[in-house]
């Protein structure tokens, strides 16, 4: 019996009745002792049907099913009526018309079924081999593809899942920025500090080839993008991997992955051919490519194809079948004249990927890079050993550079590996501290690892002679294959240049030389692009000291050029030349190696060099950057610039850089910013931890300065550019850096400048294309009201700010009027600060309506606004609607009680208001009472600020009642209130039964020693209160020793402000005692109390039993010079993390 014979009796052991399509059933039974009976020869045509359905419907077309009516019907199985059901006027999918029909068919079972079998069997068209061949073809396909994964290793194999390329996904972008186009991948790590672009949408690795919305179609060109060893091999492997597994892209019929490095191999080769070289067990190119089934054909490494792609003088070719040139083959196949029914995806990295016409491209996609938490789980995967990995995440720390250059998968592995080595080895000169050292270690450890060994250990000059064999020849060929902008090499290129492949394959884990195989091509390439920069680089630092002519002319005749020190220059000025940055790495490589102690571990190989070479260097590349004195500023730094700072720190002449670093870091910038300062300060701007958070360059820049780093300060992500007297023609400036693609920027203050409307015009030019800033700080500038006309135009239309100030700014009535039209239509802004800004009542009405709409706005800053009771009134009626505001400031707006009863109206209905501060108004006793009334129904508010009111005693006293029932507020300030003993015992009554309080702030209040009894009492039954403020309550011995006991008993409070009182001696030799018993308290403020030096004294020998106090402040004590330094000792011996201030 055959093969199908048997699954169909399987199939019928099951079950005597099988679905082969909806609603119509066959029945099974069969007669095995006999002949077939006429059921079973009926069933065969059906069984046949049942089998092959899916294939019917995914490969019948419109012209192939029309071919099959025509033939059923002159076989007299279909009639014209059956023939119009199926067609159905044209209406339906053909999928759809092919079930009609098979329901057809199988009413005039056996003969139709039959005859469908036979005409399919029979036609040698596209779709009919698809038909029938399929299923066999793809599973086939699948496994083979699988055998040469499983053959291939990637260098990230020792990466967590969590990390590898599909997991992290990819990044949809809307087009290549311009540093991406134009700079080396280092330099764009470098420069971007490893974080992509911010405002990207991610898209999961199953969903490359899919719509993205219901009404788009998949995409037939795309293209994915990253630096070199960022994972984009990785990525089309797991990719091809689940797509065996049938995990992604069900409907991609055939996968054809290919790489650049294959098709150097080629000349002339059609797309049919080169299927069939590629993938010779597919015996039907043609079928793989007609468009009958969906193909995808995967072009990976476009940057190590041998050909430069011309999309302007191709020929063009439209025949699979016809032998092109492999460039023209390439170029007609994206352009889509070639297989236009062929899906493409192409990998590069940016600047090859920029050659690719835009409108050619469906879909952009960047591979991410590692972020700091994901060096830090691939390290501790990598290194399991916990000592090990903390040494290494401790040197990562401190080197920000090697962190930033780890953000690169492949590089990462390389400085893991590098770095355990070294601390298994022991390695007396530390760890590396340069990226040149690492490199140096990294080759000098591959290269003892492939050295011969016996019996006996490796003896120095064995290692040296290793060092010479192995790197010298592969030095030759990176450099080489470098200056070609050639990354992949053939056998015959390797015995070209005297490689010795036994010995270059001779490395342990991730090797120097890496070999890659395919059916087409057996090719080599280096560990990474930086590896063959470094080789390359040592190849060049020992030809130049007895080399005649200039190296970078292989074999063109140059001008003699004798010494190393010409060499050098003449490599630095190619590199300052090019302007993609192609020789950066190569020549900061260059610089590093006449470091002593990154030429040490390869000494076999580059030499010892005496220290002046060293010297010469720094001084040759200290004077390209231009003199340290001088005037400021002047064109715009360049990358190549910034290349010669790193060149710098990689041959360790870091003086000017130190001091510019200093310089940053203690604010004394102003007045400094040469040229050469300015090249430095970009180049901090890259690698220094504290710009990496925050850029802070206040009160040192001007026009020219701002110019000069313009281009450097498009990947700052948050800049403080405060107090530095800028005008509006330097917002010109900034608003070009704003509106840039590749701007980073993501917070910006512009504070205590001198911006007027034209500047706040070119802002806001900026912010209609900017998606990248969050927030924009405007403080105490001069845009006025029509400045702030400008910036609200461009807020209705900008997705992105969500937080601005406008604080002091002149903006009147007017300005607020065109600011409440952009929260009537601004769904992003949370945060609108317009503090002390006149806007006046007027104002304050506009915004109030604007609120009563606004679903967004969370903060709303209006102190020093001369609002009125009109303005607090409006305010009140918005709060009744809005559900959304969580704070308001309404600070020094003359609001007395009217206004306050308003207010405290709405918030009985308003559950959303969190912190509301009234400071410095005029809110009497009525407005106190409305106030605690309303804080027994709310249930919302926390943060209640009511500093310098007239309160009084009475006042307080009625808040104080609704404090004992309120269980929400967790602030309440009472600061200047005219409060007395009567409100402080109730406030202390109420402490005895609220639990949410944790903040009380009663300072400048006559409260006297019976008040500070109360609240004492209060605080040992209180488990809630944190932080206690009793600045200057007029205090004594008597209440300090009445806090002392509360004190003894007390857990709960963290912060005792005292300030301003008379505890005297008696009173700190209370607190004393207390401190050797508590351990809860954090923070303790006893300036200006009368302690005199016995009472300082008590204070710090009790600190011996107390380590838990962080902060003291004995100021103002009548101590002395002498006293105070006796003090603070004893307090840092007894307790060294507490701050003293004495």
């Amino acid at each position: 019996m055959s093969r199908g014979g048997r699954q169909y009796e399987a199939l019928l052991g099951r079950s005597e009745r099988v679905t082969w399509q909806r609603d119509c059933y066959m029945d099974l039974q069969s007669n095995p002792g006999g002949p077939p009976s006429k059921s079973d020869r009926d069933a065969h045509g059906s069984v046949w049907v049942h089998q092959h359905q899916q294939q019917l419907q995914r490969f019948t077309t419109a012209s192939f099913l029309r071919r099959m009516l025509s033939h059923l019907r002159v076989q007299e199985l279909l009639s014209v009526v059956d023939e119009m059901r199926v067609e159905d006027g044209g209406g339906r999918q053909v999928e759809e018309q092919v079930m009609t029909l098979l329901s057809l068919l199988a009413s005039r079972a056996p003969h139709g079924p039959d005859a469908l079998q036979a005409f399919v069997e029979n036609s040698d068209s596209h779709e009919a081999r698809l038909i029938l061949t399929h299923d066999h073809m793809v599973k086939e396909h699948q496994t083979m593809l699988l055998q040469r994964l499983a053959s291939s290793r990637d260098r990230m194999y020792n990466a967590p899942p969590s990390l590898s390329s599909a997991s992290r996904g990819l990044l949809l972008v809307d087009g290549l920025s311009n540093l991406q186009q134009k700079e080396h991948d280092l330099m764009q790590v470098n420069t971007a500090r490893g974080s992509g672009r911010i405002h990207l949408r991610s898209l999961a690795l199953a969903r490359l080839m899919e719509p993205l919305t219901r009404v788009s179609s998949s995409p037939r060109v795309s293209l994915t993008v990253g630096v070199a060893g960022i994972g984009k091999t990785a990525l089309v492997r797991q990719f091809v991997t689940q797509w065996c597994l049938r995990k992604v892209c069900g409907d991609i019929s055939f996968v054809l992955p290919l790489s650049f490095w294959e098709l150097n191999s080629l000349e002339k080769v059609s797309a049919e051919r080169l299927v069939r070289l590629a993938f010779p067990h597919l015996s039907d190119p043609s079928l793989v490519l007609s468009g009958a089934c969906r193909t995808l054909l995967i072009f990976d490494g476009l940057d190590e194809f041998r050909c430069r792609l011309n999309f302007s003088d191709a020929s063009t070719c439209s025949d699979p079948k016809k032998e092109v040139s492999v460039e023209d083959l390439v170029t007609n196949i994206i352009r889509g004249n070639l297989l236009p029914d062929v899906s493409v995806w192409l990998t590069s990295r940016s600047a090859h990927a920029a050659l690719i016409p835009v409108g050619l491209v469906d879909r952009l996609t960047e591979v991410p890079g590692f972020t700091s938490q994901d060096v830090h789980t691939f390290l501790h995967h990598y290194l399991p050993e916990r000592d090990t990995a903390g040494q290494v995440w401790a040197h990562l720390e401190s080197h920000k550079f090697l962190m930033v250059m780890s953000y690169i998968p492949c590089v990462c592995q390389i400085v893991m590996e590098t770095l355990r080595f070294l601390l298994q080895k022991g390695s007396p000169d530390g760890l590396p501290r340069t990226c040149t050292e690492l490199y140096a270690h990294f080759c000098a450890m591959n290269a003892e690892a492939g050295a011969p060994r016996g019996r006996e250990p490796m003896r120095t000059e064995q290692v040296q002679a290793s060092q010479r064999k192995l790197l010298g020849p592969l030095g030759r060929l990176a450099f080489y294959g470098l200056i070609k902008h050639k990354y992949t090499f053939g056998e015959q290129d390797l015995r070209a240049h005297g490689v010795d492949l036994p010995s270059a394959q001779g490395s342990h884990g991730a090797a120097l030389l890496v070999r890659e195989e395919s059916a087409i091509f057996v090719a080599y390439r280096f560990a990474h692009l930086t590896v063959q920069e470094f080789l390359a680089a040592t190849f060049y630092h020992v030809s130049s000291k007895r080399a005649i002519f200039d190296l970078f002319s292989e074999s063109a005749m140059s001008w003699p050029k004798l010494g190393f020190q010409n060499h050098f220059r003449n490599a630095l000025q190619r590199s300052q030349q090019d302007d993609g940055g192609h020789l950066d790495v190569l020549v900061r490589f260059l610089a590093g190696l006449l470091s002593p102690s990154a030429a040490k571990p390869l000494a076999a190989l580059v030499g010892k060099d005496d220290c002046s070479q060293q010297v010469w260097a720094g001084g040759f590349l200290q004077s390209l950057l231009g003199p340290t004195g001088g005037s400021e500023g002047g064109a715009a730094v360049s990358l190549r610039e910034v290349n010669l700072a790193y060149c710098l720190q990689e041959l360790k002449h870091t003086e000017l850089l130190w001091k510019v670093e200093e310089a940053l870091s203690s604010g004394s910038l102003a007045g400094t910013l040469s040229r050469s300062h300015c090249v430095a300060l970009a180049y901090l701007l890259q690698v220094s931890p504290e710009c990496r958070q925050e850029t802070n360059l206040s009160d040192c820049l001007n026009y020219s300065t701002v110019k000069c780093l313009l281009p450097q300060l498009l990947y700052c992500s948050h800049l403080r550019l405060e107090n530095n007297h800028f005008k509006d023609n330097v917002m010109e400036l900034l608003g070009s850096l704003l509106s840039a693609k590749d701007c980073q920027v993501q917070k910006i203050s512009l504070a205590d400048n001198s911006i007027g409307n034209l500047g706040a015009k070119a802002l806001s030019r900026a912010l209609l294309v900017n998606r990248t800033l969050t927030a924009l700080d405007l403080r105490s500038n001069n845009i006025g009201a029509k400045g702030a006309r400008f910036l609200a135009e461009a807020l209705k239309m900008n997705q992105a700010l969500v937080s601005i100030n406008f604080q002091n700014n002149a903006i009147g009535e007017e300005g607020t009027r065109a600011l409440a039209d952009v929260l009537l239509v601004n769904r992003k802004l949370v945060s609108l600060n317009i503090q002390n800004n006149a806007i006046g009542p007027g104002g304050a009405r506009r915004l109030a309506e604007a609120l009563k709409t606004n679903q967004a706005l969370t903060e709303l800053n209006l102190c020093s606004n001369q609002l009125g009771d009109g303005g607090a009134t409006a305010l009140a009626q918005a709060l009744v609607e809005n559900r959304t505001l969580l704070s308001l400031h309404l600070q020094s707006n003359s609001i007395s009680d009217r206004g306050m009863t308003a207010l405290t109206r709405s918030l009985r209905t308003n559950q959303c208001l969190q912190s509301l501060n009234l400071r410095e108004n005029s809110v009497g006793v009525v407005g106190a009472r409305n106030m605690a009334a309303a804080l027994r129904e709310n249930g919302a508010l926390r943060n209640l600020d009511l500093t310098a009111n007239l309160l009084h005693d009475e006042g307080v006293q009625a808040i104080a009642g609704a404090i004992g029932v309120n269980q929400s507020l967790t602030s309440l300030h009472l600061q200047w209130n005219f409060i007395k003993v009567g409100a402080t015992k109730a406030l202390a009554h109420a402490l005895t039964s609220n639990t949410a309080l944790n903040l009380l702030d009663l300072q400048e209040n006559c409260i006297g020693d019976e008040g500070m009894v109360c609240l004492a009492n209060a605080l040992k039954n209180n488990c809630s209160l944190k932080t206690l403020c009793l600045q200057g309550v007029s205090a004594g011995r008597s209440g300090a020793i009445a806090m002392a006991t509360a004190l003894m008993v007390n857990h709960s409070l963290h912060t005792l402000d005292l300030r301003g009182n008379s505890i005297g001696m008696e009173g700190a030799k209370a607190l004393a005692s207390a401190l050797k018993h508590n351990h809860s308290l954090k923070s303790l403020n006893l300036q200006e109390n009368g302690l005199g030096m016995d009472g300082a004294i008590f204070i710090a020998t009790a600190l011996r039993a107390n380590h838990q106090l962080t902060y003291i402040n004995l100021q103002g004590n009548g101590i002395g010079e002498s006293g105070a330094k006796v003090i603070s000792d004893t307090i840092r011996t007894n307790s060294p993390d507490c701050v003293v201030m004495i």
